[in-house]
Protein backbone atom coordinates (compact mmCIF):
# COMPACT_ATOMS: atom_id res chain seq x y z
CA UNK A 1 0.00 0.00 0.00
CA UNK A 2 1.50 3.31 -0.90
CA UNK A 3 1.91 5.47 2.13
CA UNK A 4 0.66 8.64 1.02
CA UNK A 5 0.46 10.83 4.11
CA UNK A 6 4.29 10.86 3.24
CA UNK A 7 4.68 11.65 -0.54
CA UNK A 8 3.58 14.26 -2.95
CA UNK A 9 1.24 14.18 -5.78
CA UNK A 10 4.00 13.88 -8.03
CA UNK A 11 5.52 10.73 -6.10
CA UNK A 12 1.86 9.20 -5.66
CA UNK A 13 1.11 9.48 -9.35
CA UNK A 14 5.10 7.41 -9.91
CA UNK A 15 4.23 4.85 -7.50
CA UNK A 16 0.51 4.32 -9.47
CA UNK A 17 2.65 4.38 -12.62
CA UNK A 18 5.28 1.79 -11.53
CA UNK A 19 2.44 -0.68 -10.01
CA UNK A 20 1.13 -0.14 -13.27
CA UNK A 21 4.05 -1.15 -15.53
CA UNK A 22 4.46 -4.32 -13.10
CA UNK A 23 0.92 -5.04 -13.73
CA UNK A 24 1.57 -5.13 -17.22
CA UNK A 25 4.60 -7.07 -17.28
CA UNK A 26 3.04 -9.46 -15.27
CA UNK A 27 0.40 -10.33 -18.00
CA UNK A 28 3.37 -9.85 -20.77
CA UNK A 29 2.16 -6.91 -22.66
CA UNK A 30 4.07 -4.20 -24.16
CA UNK A 31 4.47 -0.62 -23.81
CA UNK A 32 2.40 -0.13 -27.24
CA UNK A 33 0.02 -3.16 -26.93
CA UNK A 34 -1.36 -1.62 -23.62
CA UNK A 35 -1.31 1.92 -24.77
CA UNK A 36 -3.66 0.45 -28.31
CA UNK A 37 -5.53 -1.52 -25.60
CA UNK A 38 -7.04 1.72 -23.50
CA UNK A 39 -6.69 3.42 -26.85
CA UNK A 40 -4.17 6.10 -26.07
CA UNK A 41 -1.42 7.19 -27.70
CA UNK A 42 1.87 5.36 -26.91
CA UNK A 43 3.54 8.20 -26.31
CA UNK A 44 1.28 9.41 -23.86
CA UNK A 45 1.71 5.78 -22.17
CA UNK A 46 5.16 6.15 -22.05
CA UNK A 47 5.34 9.93 -20.30
CA UNK A 48 2.79 7.95 -17.67
CA UNK A 49 5.07 5.44 -16.34
CA UNK A 50 8.59 7.48 -16.89
CA UNK A 51 6.77 10.92 -15.30
CA UNK A 52 3.20 9.73 -13.89
CA UNK A 53 1.77 12.54 -15.68
CA UNK A 54 -1.80 11.31 -16.84
CA UNK A 55 -5.37 12.50 -17.66
CA UNK A 56 -8.05 10.57 -15.22
CA UNK A 57 -10.21 9.31 -17.65
CA UNK A 58 -6.87 7.69 -19.19
CA UNK A 59 -6.57 6.03 -16.18
CA UNK A 60 -9.71 4.73 -15.86
CA UNK A 61 -8.99 3.42 -19.23
CA UNK A 62 -5.83 1.77 -18.49
CA UNK A 63 -7.36 0.25 -15.12
CA UNK A 64 -9.66 -1.14 -18.04
CA UNK A 65 -7.34 -2.30 -19.81
CA UNK A 66 -5.22 -4.49 -17.42
CA UNK A 67 -8.69 -5.92 -15.60
CA UNK A 68 -8.34 -3.46 -12.75
CA UNK A 69 -11.17 -1.12 -12.88
CA UNK A 70 -12.76 -2.69 -9.56
CA UNK A 71 -9.52 -1.16 -7.90
CA UNK A 72 -11.42 2.28 -8.27
CA UNK A 73 -14.13 1.52 -5.97
CA UNK A 74 -12.28 2.45 -2.88
CA UNK A 75 -11.38 5.49 -4.23
CA UNK A 76 -12.84 8.30 -1.74
CA UNK A 77 -15.44 5.67 -0.81
CA UNK A 78 -17.24 6.69 2.77
CA UNK A 79 -15.03 5.28 5.84
CA UNK A 80 -16.41 3.36 8.30
CA UNK A 81 -16.04 4.04 12.17
CA UNK A 82 -13.03 2.88 14.51
CA UNK A 83 -15.13 3.26 17.58
CA UNK A 84 -18.45 3.66 19.06
CA UNK A 85 -16.75 7.13 20.81
CA UNK A 86 -16.58 7.95 16.68
CA UNK A 87 -20.10 7.30 15.91
CA UNK A 88 -21.12 9.08 19.36
CA UNK A 89 -18.99 12.29 17.92
CA UNK A 90 -19.72 11.58 14.21
CA UNK A 91 -16.29 11.49 13.31
CA UNK A 92 -15.21 8.87 10.43
CA UNK A 93 -11.46 7.81 9.98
Amino acid sequence: MIDFEQKTPGEIALSIAERVRARRKELGLTQKQLSAKAGMSLASYKRFEQKGLIAFDALIRIAIALGSEDDFDGLFAQRGYASIEEVIRGKRR
